[in-house]
């Protein structure tokens, strides 16, 4: 069972590097994409991670870890992709903080988006 709960976090954090990808995120360029296109490609990809719903969470990042359980990778990865979108400015900024406390606190250092903090 652990196996099989392993090889489903290492799915998910493989489809939203493609996600990211198919956005434009890995190709050096700055991308500008709205939440919408973010959808559309979750759907595309099979994501079961419902956007709108992640957004209302009180807390998205302890919802991402907690509930859908995304890998440290996997959650650096889905948080560039949200940054990257045109979801209000504040909101970026604060699931960006609450990203990089959750994952310095465990000593994964995310170069991605501390450079993205550093450039905003």
């Amino acid at each position: 069972m652990e196996d099989y709960i392993i090889r489903e976090i290492d799915r998910l954090g493989e489809m939203l590097l493609l996600i990211a990808r198919r956005l434009g995120l890995l190709d050096g360029n700055t991308p500008d994409y709205s939440l919408t296109d973010v959808k559309e490609e979750f759907s595309k990809a099979g994501c079961a991670i419902d956007l709108d719903m992640l957004l209302q969470q009180e807390n998205p990042v302890w919802y991402l870890v907690d509930q859908e359980k995304l890998s440290d990778y996997g959650l650096e990865t889905m948080i560039d992709i949200i940054f990257h979108s045109d979801l209000d400015e504040d909101r970026k900024q604060a699931l960006l903080s609450d990203a990089l406390a959750y994952l310095d606190g465990k000593g994964y250092f995310s170069f991605r988006l501390h450079s993205v903090r550093s450039s905003s």
